[in-house]
């Protein structure tokens, strides 16, 4: 989470939505820049209105406006999916390397999901204190370029980015019936992707 004080921005860090290139980049440019631990740097939105607002409304910092981004809920999974297959977690809980895509929606959409499926919720983390969505400027992962040419102007910096934390290349497939479940169980999710902003 990055906070931009002169800009009167917070940009906060969806999970899988490639915000460690950007946040890398933007990092010496904040006023504040919280990257460690993980639970800090992927603040949510109503652990941020809970404790931190208020600690920067006390700095003189009010009525900030937030940045966050959406990705598309299935290739969030994807994101997640392929993540966990690496060789770092082989043998590990939070392994997927010995499961297909499918298997891992349908875990992830049961009501008691497995340690590796366990990724949380895109709708949650955007989430305010009130149980709504409550982010100012919320874009689409799939428009960085829109985001990156708002930030630029926002910000009065030219975003140059590399990418990082890239996960293996993997071909994912649905079945039709997961795919309808999955669209049926987060049509919130997929509402706030549609709605999101594009530039």
């Amino acid at each position: 989470m990055l906070v931009f004080a002169k800009a009167n921005l917070t940009l906060l860090a969806t999970p899988k939505t490639g915000t460690t290139a950007l946040h890398g980049f933007l990092a010496p440019h904040a006023e504040i820049s919280l990257r460690n631990p993980p639970g800090v740097k992927h603040m949510p939105v109503y652990r941020y209105q809970r404790f931190f607002e208020p600690m920067l409304e006390m700095s003189g910092l009010k009525d900030l406006e937030t940045m966050a981004f959406i990705r598309y809920p299935v290739d969030w999974l994807g994101s997640w999916y392929r993540y966990r297959t690496r060789d770092a977690l082989k043998g590990h809980e939070n392994s997927t390397q010995d499961m297909d895509f499918d298997s891992f929606v349908m875990d992830y959409l049961g009501d008691d999901q497995p340690a590796f499926a366990d990724v949380g919720s895109q709708s949650v983390f955007l989430s305010g204190l009130d149980g709504e969505t409550s982010v100012t400027h919320l874009f689409r992962y799939e428009s960085m370029a829109g985001a990156i040419g708002f930030l630029s102007k926002r910000l009065g910096l030219d975003i140059r980015l590399e990418q990082k934390n890239v996960s293996p290349k993997l071909k994912l497939q649905l079945r039709q019936s997961t795919l309808d479940f999955l669209e049926d169980k987060l049509s919130h999710e997929f509402e706030l992707w549609h709605g999101a902003r594009v530039k």
